[in-house]
């Protein structure tokens, strides 16, 4: 079974992912800010991140850059879910090293198709 990260400061967000991530049958882990999900991310190593970009303490970008700088976690694919609906903001998600850039409000058959990209 998969173990998704899910680092978003939105309980309604997180709640909404996870429940997509469940119907897939994966373990759910959260964190509530960017401090807290590199944490969580180095310790557990999940097998995939959902990451928010715009969060207290440590934004998703930063957190992004900063889990692909780490040897022990440079592996797990990023998938960033964001209201940074620029392509400036995409380009620049993409470059920290996600896989894939969502925009919110997600269509949840993108989540789950991006998620299963991801880890295939």
């Amino acid at each position: 079974m998969a173990r998704v990260l899910i680092i978003d400061d939105s309980a309604v967000e997180r709640k909404i992912i996870a429940k997509a991530m469940t119907t897939l049958g994966y373990s759910i882990i959260e964190a509530t800010d960017g401090e807290e999900g590199e944490a969580k991310a180095k310790a557990i190593k999940p097998d995939i991140i959902v990451l928010d970009v715009v969060m207290p303490k440590k934004d998703g970008f930063q957190v992004c850059r900063s889990l692909k700088k780490a040897p022990e976690t440079a592996n797990i694919p990023v998938i960033m879910i964001t209201s940074k609906d620029q392509d400036s903001d995409k380009f620049w998600g993409m470059k920290q090293g996600a896989m894939a850039y969502l925009v919110k409000p997600f269509n949840e058959e993108d989540l789950i198709a991006a998620v299963t990209k991801a880890l295939a």
